[in-house]
Parts: structure tokens; sequence; C-alpha cells
């Protein structure tokens, strides 16, 4: 067998997000990269890491960040090596840049936007969200991404991820073929099958990305630290649809044996 590169996921690792949905990738873009586009980002909202009494809100929403610093903190060696890994060698478009950022301030406010759900895939020109779209294949997503552009600890308004919810969600999909299902039709339940899932939180360094399966299921909280959470949540976007004759990524290997079709 082939000793993988220093870069490279390692078995395990491969074997972790298959069953558990996610996998923690450390040093994924270093630290002076995250420290240049947090302070872009501070410059996009207008507000200065040093004037805190200017932090009002819970949460400012950013949009897509296309500048050098973010097309570079998305493109690492490492990274690259992890798409392949996980959605399948060169099936996947090289991201052009950044977003969104939800960035969480201390607060004693809700957020406002904390609720269990799964990121939809297609469908996304519809006016309410909750019709947008997602199916068994995973039509229009590769994976979910969570990159830290600050250190989040315990307090720093984490994600919250259930383990092994993706596998809940592929059984869900299943029956409903390529059309899939809505959020809305997803959430009627509020996604209680997956309550008994652990759940672990999306903690680390600035420089680490969650990788996660398109299926998995998690939320945002309110911001008990006391300094602002840099969070990129974009997708890996694939650069075709689902091929059968292909051999299955890791991410379609979670799907079939989650639904009982083998391998």
């Amino acid at each position: 067998m082939t000793k993988p590169r220093q870069s490279d996921l390692s078995e395990a690792q491969v074997g972790q997000f298959i069953d558990h949905g996610y996998v923690a990738l450390e040093d994924a873009f270093s630290g002076a990269l995250a420290r240049m586009c947090r302070g872009m980002l501070w410059t996009e909202m207008g507000l200065a890491p040093d004037r805190p009494e200017e932090w009002k809100q819970p949460v400012v929403r950013l949009g897509f960040m296309t500048q050098r610093p973010f097309v570079e903190a998305a493109n690492t060696p490492r990274l690259h090596n992890a798409y392949d890994a996980l959605a399948g060698a060169g099936r996947w478009i090289a991201p052009t840049g950044l977003g969104t950022f939800p960035i969480r301030f201390p607060s004693k406010q809700g957020p406002g936007d904390a609720g269990w759900h799964v990121d939809m895939s297609f469908g996304t020109d519809h006016a309410d969200f909750m019709q947008w779209r997602t199916n068994v294949t995973s039509r229009g997503r590769a994976l979910l991404m969570l990159f830290l552009f600050s250190d989040v600890g315990p307090d720093d308004a984490p994600t919250k991820i259930r383990v092994g919810s993706h596998q809940t969600i592929a059984r869900r999909l299943l029956p409903h073929g390529p059309e899939g299902m809505t959020l809305q039709e997803l959430a009627t339940d509020g996604f209680a099958e997956t309550e008994a899932c652990d759940e672990v939180l999306a903690t680390g360094r600035a420089g680490t990305v969650f990788l996660c399966h398109p299926f998995i299921v998690h939320t945002a909280q309110p911001h008990r630290g006391t300094q602002p959470r840099f969070l990129a949540q974009p997708p890996l976007l694939p650069k075709a649809e689902f091929d059968s004759a292909l051999p299955p990524s890791p991410v379609q290997i979670a799907i079939r044996r989650a639904c009982g079709l083998g391998f």
C-alpha cells in the first residue's frame, strides 16, 4: 500500500468522515492568512477589534470574499489533497473565494438563527430558503466546510454538529429520488430523528477547517466568550453531477452504507 503523504488525510480520518460525517483538518491554512483575512473582514464590517463598544449586533453576515488571501486560504495543497480524498480526485471545483461569513460577537442576545438544519444544495434561486432542496446524491454540493479564521473555544459560538446524523438524512432522502426534499420537508419534525446523536463543537485554532458531509445536521449557537468568532461556511462544489460509473468517493460511500446499499 502506498504510504500517505504528510499532507494527506489518513485512512483513519477518512473512516471517521464516513462514519461520523466530519473530519477536522488542523493547519489547513496558515495563521498569517487568517490574520490577513480577519483584517479585511473588520474593514468590510466597518468595525475594529479595539472598539468593542461598537459591537452592537450578535451576528454580522458578510457575503462571498474573493480577495487573494481568501482564495489562497481555500486552496492550500493540504486542502486540495483533502478535497480529493473525500469528494473524489478531480471531481470538485477549486474555490474562487470564501463565504458566507456569519461573524458572531459576544452578546447576551440570541443570534436569531440558531436551529438544527442541513445546508441545501440546489433550487436556491427560490426566494424562500425553506424551499431550497437536496437529494440523495447531494446534487450541487460535494462538501460542507467550516473555515475557522479565529481561534474558537467552547464559549465562542462554535457550530454544533450531530455526529453520524448524515446517515439518517441519507435514509430520509433515498425514497425521494432526484427531486429530493426541501428544507421545510426535512425539518418537519425538527430533525428529531437525530436527537440521540452525540454532539461535537467545531472548535480549534485559526487555520482549522472542518470538512463535513453535505447531509450533516448542525446548528449555530450564542456567543458567550469575549472575542468575535470569524468563520466561513462555504460549500465545495462538484464539477459534475453524480456518476455511478465512477468509483464511489467517501461522500458516496457514507450514503450507500447508510442506505444499506453496500460498501
